[in-house]
């Protein structure tokens, strides 16, 4: 999949000027297969395993151009991706990040489904708003400025998982993003990821928790609420999905208490046991 990955970088139509692979420890021959199959088209550091934070972090910290992008493994550029994102950028100087469309595709390659950035961030320019409601990110899809990085700092390695969404809410927070609407990536879904760790909610909501707070002022007051909501009930759904039943009425609780409007009520009642579920909808009736 590495190999995938690199040639799709070398097969951009604005070639790319500088490839930094990062081995996070790995322990299949993987770094000798790259500079053997590559040589000097790419630059190949190894660490011990440190986690996909520190790896994008390494990469980031070696690189010297003035746009920088990212790419896992497991994903792919169309041929398009740095000649559109790189002229959108130079087209408009005041945003500091552009995402693309992407395709999400089964390990067979059929289409899943499209991830239309369009539907998250509606209009090019400040995010922060947007960005809190739903703040998904798919790095790959990725170009930003040298300065986006030198002044909101890498990715958090103290995050196992949702490292990008916290990536992407500091970001909104600091500079105007864009979008270029068209798929310009490819990444892989339906195999083992980092997203089936049972500390994905507890990382989300460490997340959503922090930039909430950090949001006050900074967006209406009934958003950012409702903002935080969204998240307790999204994962609160994901935990009774695990079997972590307590965890996931806890936050329940926690959505519930800041008047959540009535999409997410209904979605908080369907989570609730039977006695639970009559005594509410009572209550939903006064």
């Amino acid at each position: 999949m590495v190999a995938r990955a690199i040639d799709s970088v070398l097969a951009q139509t604005r070639p790319v000027e500088e490839i930094i692979v990062v081995d996070d420890g790995s322990s299949d021959g993987t770094g000798e297969y790259l500079v053997q199959r590559y040589g000097e088209r790419i630059t190949c550091v190894r660490q011990d395993n440190a986690g996909v934070s520190a790896a994008r972090n390494r990469g980031l910290a070696m690189a010297r151009g003035r746009y920088l992008a990212l790419l896992d493994s497991d994903d792919e550029w169309l041929p398009e991706k740095t000649a559109r994102q790189v002229r959108y950028l130079q087209d408009n100087p005041g945003i500091g990040m552009v995402l693309c469309d992407v395709l999400r595709v089964s390990p067979d390659g059929s289409l899943i489904d499209v991830f239309d950035r369009r539907e998250q961030i509606p209009v090019d320019g400040p995010a922060l708003a947007p960005v809190l409601c739903d703040p998904a990110l798919a790095p790959l899809s990725v170009m930003m400025r040298r300065e986006v990085y030198e002044t909101v700092g890498g990715f958090d390695e103290g995050l196992r998982t949702a490292e990008d969404l916290d990536f992407h809410l500091r970001v909104a927070a600091r500079w105007p993003i864009g979008v270029v609407a068209e798929p310009l990536a490819r990444a892989l879904r339906g195999h083992d990821g980092l997203s089936a760790l049972a500390s994905t909610e507890d990382d989300y909501i460490r997340v959503m928790e922090k930039a909430s707070e950090a949001a006050v002022g900074a967006v209406p007051e009934a958003l950012r609420k409702q903002a935080l909501a969204t998240a307790y009930v999204k994962n609160a759904e994901a935990c009774i999905w695990r079997g972590r039943y307590r965890d996931g009425w806890r936050l329940a609780r926690k959505a519930w208490a800041l008047g959540p409007p009535p999409s997410l009520r209904r979605r908080l009642l369907r989570l609730l046991p039977g006695t639970g579920k009559r005594m509410v909808r009572s209550l939903l009736t006064r």
